[in-house]
């Protein structure tokens, strides 16, 4: 079952109109969310990225979205679902039908689907620069919108190349991000990560990383530019997102990682998910 605007559907009965504006023009945004033991975790942190996207997007937002209304529209959602322990949940929201490029209103539709969460922490973790296209730098890049090209060009490469994910890179040649996830490096005390400015997805597993590490006395963090050629200087890589947390690279190039730190920051998120669920 998916909800659309509240009304719980099986998916197979669900119809998007040829006149969406998500399928149209990737005029919609998305949040992906873990749910734990009936938690959704890290509700808030998505919840006010959500929101500032739809102003930012000059969307309506409906009086009724609230935290509390649209963390039960998830949950009801989660209910309908088979046995699983973790769920990913993805929350779309795009403008109503109608218009060409300019639309006719700013009013929202939205849809909630939840899977089961199947992921696991990859021992081995390849991954190489996608040089074809740049994520442009800029605030639009940092919001996760319906035009996602970029990213599944770089999954394909990835793929074709026997590769686990790619870096993507900006105008500037500096690194952005990988295709579905925040990047960090690590060398010496210094973890370094991408700043907004270089068009990174302002993601939630992000913030809490550098909330964790920020605590550490013992390192340093950078929100900075980064060249390519760092990670291959770095003494660790490790990527985030919201469902698989965090995940440690292990080659690139020729390069081989430890995990050591980025195992810790690993068991550090976990504990943040279970104890601010």
């Amino acid at each position: 079952m998916i909800n659309f605007n509240g009304e719980l559907v099986p998916e197979e009965n669900m119809q998007l109109s040829i006149h969406n504006r998500g399928f149209k023009y990737g005029d919609g945004i998305f949040e992906t969310i873990k749910v734990v033991n009936k938690k959704v975790v890290f509700w808030e942190d998505h919840y006010f990225r959500l929101m500032a996207s739809m102003r930012m997007l000059r969307m309506k937002i409906p009086m009724e979205f609230t935290l509390e209304f649209l963390e039960q529209e998830i949950l009801k959602t989660v209910a309908l679902q088979n046995e699983a322990a973790t769920f990913r949940v993805r929350l779309n929201v795009y403008r109503k039908d109608g218009g060409l490029y300019t639309p006719k209103t700013n009013e929202i539709d939205y849809l909630i689907e939840v899977k089961e969460n199947t992921y696991k922490t990859k021992e081995t973790y390849t991954v190489d620069v996608f040089k074809d296209f740049y994520n442009y730098s800029g605030l639009l890049s940092t919001i996760k919108t319906n035009n996602r090209m970029l990213n599944t060009l770089a999954s394909i490469f990835a793929k074709e190349n026997n590769l686990d994910n790619c870096v993507l890179i900006n105008e500037r040649k500096g690194v952005v991000e990988v295709a579905n996830g925040n990047i960090f490096v690590l060398k010496g005390n210094v973890i370094k990560t991408p700043a907004l400015t270089e068009g990174c997805i302002k993601g939630i597993a992000r913030q809490k990383v550098i909330e964790i590490i920020a605590k550490n006395k013992e390192f340093t963090l950078e929100q900075t530019t980064i060249s390519p050629f760092e990670i291959q200087k770095a003494d660790e890589v490790f990527i985030t997102n919201a469902i698989m947390g965090v995940q440690p690279i292990t080659n690139y190039k020729k390069k081989k990682f430890t995990v050591d730190f980025s195992s810790k920051i690993a068991k550090s998120l976990k504990v943040l998910e279970v104890t601010s669920a």
